[in-house]
């Protein structure tokens, strides 16, 4: 990996707001990694970005995940878990086309216009009050399956889960703090299969860059978390879904006509 401090930090900064916008931070990664040209592997920078947003989640929830932690079989946890289960399931079932997805980018531009159809169907026909204590299981798997369809690139994981959410009529702000805390146990495994590779892909030039986009992901995704919550909680998720309508329907016209970046 050959990469800039700054442009290892602006792909921190871009991975910590869209990991926790509702906008796909692996479909502006992709995208912004081809209008860098940037090559190579990709691995350690790649772990450490996803480090520094788990770090700002673990920051932001920590009463919460304290709490999971000393009531190990409360419905939080346990919910947390059953909503993993359809992910993982769906991961490992579309792994090979997932990755096909990833080395092409050609579904960028479709990915970024679903992701905001989902955003607006919810925002104009979804409304819930229910909270932990009317949670149901069936909630949790509607949830799940959603962060599973995410792993495209392009297809927001926070943007599904919260739209998850409010399809099972919870209420917005503990839908996004539920969606929040479901991403630990997605970005910690993600974590942790890269980390078996690492080894080769650790050298002395990629670990300053590295750090930097860590940290700046981690900054960047503590900003994000509690902007996401205050918007979801007193406005609307509107404005998100015409910025994926722009963002894609540009990714489109490159693709298809232009040839400049992808």
């Amino acid at each position: 990996m050959n990469i800039s401090i700054i442009k290892a930090i602006i792909l921190g900064i871009i991975q910590g707001l869209t990991e926790f916008l509702p906008v796909s931070s692996s479909g502006h990664l992709v995208l912004v990694q081809n209008i860098f040209g940037l090559e190579g592997d990709m691995l350690l920078f790649d772990t450490m970005l996803h480090v520094g947003t788990l770090l700002s989640i673990l920051v932001v929830f920590w009463k919460d995940i304290a709490y999971m932690f000393k009531h190990p079989f409360s419905k939080l946890p346990i919910y947390i878990i059953t909503a993993t289960i359809p992910t993982v399931i769906i991961a490992l079932l579309l792994k090979d086309k997932v990755e096909a997805a990833f080395a092409s980018a050609s579904t960028l531009g479709f990915g970024f216009i679903a992701t905001g159809l989902l955003l607006l169907f919810v925002e104009l026909t979804q409304s819930g009050h229910k909270t932990l204590k009317n949670m149901q299981i069936k909630d949790a798997l509607l949830i799940g399956t959603m962060q599973g369809i995410a792993i495209f690139p392009a297809i927001s994981r926070s943007g599904s889960t919260i739209s998850g959410a409010l399809l099972g009529k919870l209420d917005r702000k503990f839908a996004a703090k539920f969606s929040f805390l479901m991403s630990i146990p997605a970005i910690l495994g993600s974590v942790v299969l890269q980390a078996k590779d690492l080894n080769e892909a650790v050298t002395a030039a990629s670990v300053t860059p590295a750090i930097a986009g860590m940290i700046a992901a981690f900054i960047s995704g503590l900003i994000a978390i509690k902007a996401m919550i205050e918007i979801i909680t007193n406005k609307s998720l509107k404005g998100f879904s015409y910025y994926l309508f722009t963002l894609g329907g540009l990714v489109l016209l490159d693709q298809f006509v232009f040839h400049i970046f992808l």
